[in-house]
């Protein structure tokens, strides 16, 4: 039996990318990706999705258990800003809006909205730092007091 290959994308050989994903320029996407863009996916200019990060538009987790009685896949638009940062083998799941220049920590699975220039890492998801540039332009990641995280 010959190996199944991945259909054919114009970002990374090695990635599964599914449905039209709006994808800005100067996006870099990593071997071993999931990109769904099949609930409608936006990803913005500059963006680095490291290798085996993972992007989901879609679930059929209720129609799994509902033996099929749920008869419908849910769907929802992903919305990644400019210039974000996700990190290898990092989850994103359906619905979620990441804001412009945030970091998702590697492993990290992302549940609900990211601020814009902020870190999120963990299961799920919390902010843990913020972005912050210094007059040059330099990025710094601050460390948040752990008390305030939520």
């Amino acid at each position: 039996m010959p190996a199944a290959e991945l259909p054919p994308n114009q970002w990374n050989t090695h990635a599964w990318v599914a449905g039209d994903p709006v994808i800005g320029e100067g996006t870099w996407i990593g071997a071993f990706t999931v990109v769904d863009g099949s609930g409608g996916l936006t990803i913005g200019v500059g963006c680095d999705i490291s290798s085996g990060a993972q992007i989901y538009t879609h679930s059929s987790a209720k129609r799994c258990v509902s033996g099929r009685a749920y008869a419908t896949v849910d769907r929802a638009p992903v919305r990644i800003g400019d210039r974000v940062f996700i990190g290898a083998n990092a989850t994103v799941m359906m619905g979620v809006t990441i804001g412009d220049s945030a970091v998702v920590a590697a492993g990290a699975v992302v549940t609900r909205d990211v601020p814009a220039r902020t870190v999120v890492a963990g299961v799920p998801a919390r902010p843990v730092a913020r972005v912050e540039f210094a007059a040059d332009g330099t990025p710094e990641f601050v460390a948040l007091d752990p008390s305030s995280a939520d």
